[in-house]
Order: C-alpha cells, then structure tokens, then sequence
C-alpha cells in the first residue's frame, strides 16, 4: 500500500499513514542472499523482488509522465541528492540569489518533518513547497507529480529538487528530472562514493561543496574525485563554497545552459507539431 499524501494546512504534503514497507525493501547483495541463511522461503524471497519491482515499475511510469509535463513545459528540473548536513540548503539558496532577476525558480523540498528549508528557500527570493515524508527516506514521483500543479513552475524556468538527505533510497527512485546532482561535502569521507556506489553512478555532476573548510580539515580532493569517476567515469564536478562563492560561477553557467536547452527543446517540438498541423490541414476551430 503506497503512502497516502494530503495537501498540508501550512504547505506542500504530509503522510496520512505509511504501511510498512511502502518505500522499498533493502537490496540484499547477490553472495549475501544464496550464501547466508534468511529464514524466508524461495517463494517468499520471489513475492519481495515482485512487490520491490512493481513498486519501482509503477513509479518510473509516473517520473515518464512527469518528464513529458516538464519537457512540455521547458522546465529544466534537476534531482538533489546528498548525506544530511552536506550543505544543500544553504548551496539552493545562494543559487537562488545569485539568479535573481534572471527567470523563474522554484524548488521542490523534501524532508521527513518541518519546513524549515522551505523557509529558508522562500526567504532567498524563490517559490518553494515543501514535501514531508514522514517516515519515508526519500521522495518518489507520485509525491512530485502532485506537487507540480500545486507549485505550478513557469514555462522555460529551473525547478530545483532537493530530496530527502540520504544517499541510498533516492538512487533507485526517478522522479522525472533531467538529471540528478550528487552534493558531497569536505566534511565527509573520500570514499563516500565507493560507499555508496549507486547514487554517484545515477548523477550527472557531482558538487565537492564546502571547499573553503578545506585549509582546516585532513580531505584529500583528488582521491575522492578519482574515487567518484571510478564509479562514473562521465561524472562532471565542480568545487563549491555557498559561504565563500568559490565555484559558482561554474555551477550557475551549468544550470543556465541546462535550462536554455530544456527551453530551446520545447521551442523545437512546438514548431514541428506546428509543421506536422499545417501538413496535416490541421485548422484552429
């Protein structure tokens, strides 16, 4: 039984009440599974790959709808992901104002309980709804797909995703965006991406956040961006600092080409379908 949403009194979605496991069953390693003994039966282990596949079937169905909405749109959405504390946040809402005045953003924010980044979100100049998921560790497209109309982002403009900070569940989950942005921070280890190998393999840019601490802490840069390419040998990164403002001048050039593509993209598909109308004999009634 999926989670039920409702709209919040104060804002964006709160769970009515959440089965238990109604995200998705924790992944057991291949060797682990024939090798260490579970107690459940053949046809028992089968029912939770079915169940773990129809639950991850249903909701790339529903990140499929919400990708044709948002290309329809010119929307150029992307996925945030990243450990609690990475500094997410506070990297949204510099990102924030240093587009002031440049076009529409709207964030998405999903966490387990309060709004406290939202606000903060809102505070920095941008339309936010936030996503509470109770005891779910991240979101999923159906909590996204309500979330659109609701928050209603401009045609050609940036939607910002932050997900639940969790560097598991959100690999596994498409919520429809463009692609996802894995947040690590200096304050954390090197070897996080061999740790959790499957997020870094899913993003498309990874943002070394929080540089400025660099002078006082014993983190090796380049081991853990040779350990990130190691998983993902396309993987961009860039260095970033939301309390100094190192690195962001090429983290918002990468989010405006992104979005003048999404853009142009919709400009392109209208004008074929204008073709295809007029070839067709196509008239307005």
């Amino acid at each position: 039984m999926p989670v039920r949403l409702l709209r919040s009194a104060t804002v964006g979605w709160r769970p009515l009440a959440a089965a238990a496991g109604s995200s998705v069953a924790a992944r057991r390693p291949e060797s682990a599974s024939s090798s260490a003994p579970t107690g459940r039966s053949e046809n028992d282990r089968g029912r939770m790959v079915r169940i773990e596949q129809d639950i991850l079937g249903r909701n790339d169905r529903l990140a499929q709808a919400n990708r044709r909405w948002l290309a329809e749109h010119g929307i150029f959405a992307l996925n945030l992901v990243s450990s609690p504390g990475s500094g997410k946040t506070s990297l949204l809402c510099r990102t924030v104002r240093a587009l002031a005045g440049e076009g529409s953003v709207a964030v998405i924010v999903g966490d387990q309980q309060t709004e406290f980044d939202a606000e903060r979100i809102r505070d920095s100049g941008a339309r936010a709804l936030q996503i509470n998921t109770g005891k779910g560790c991240h979101l999923d497209a159906a909590m996204v797909g309500r979330a659109l109309p609701v928050l209603a982002p401009a045609d050609d403009s940036l939607l910002l995703i932050e997900n639940v900070g969790n560097l598991v569940c959100p690999a596994a989950f498409d919520l429809g965006e463009a692609h996802k942005v894995v947040i690590l921070s200096v304050t954390e280890g090197e070897d996080k991406p061999l740790k959790y190998p499957d997020m870094f393999a899913a993003a498309e840019l990874m943002l070394l956040n929080k540089v400025d601490l660099l002078p006082h802490l014993c983190f090796d840069v380049a081991r853990a961006e040779a350990f990130a390419r190691r998983v993902n040998h396309r993987l961009q990164v860039i260095r970033v600092s939301a309390t100094s403002g190192e690195g962001m001048d090429r983290w918002l050039a990468w989010l405006r080409r992104g979005q003048a593509q999404a853009a142009d993209a919709r400009a392109a598909a209208a004008a074929e379908t204008d073709r295809h109308r007029r070839r067709s004999g196509w008239r307005p009634t």
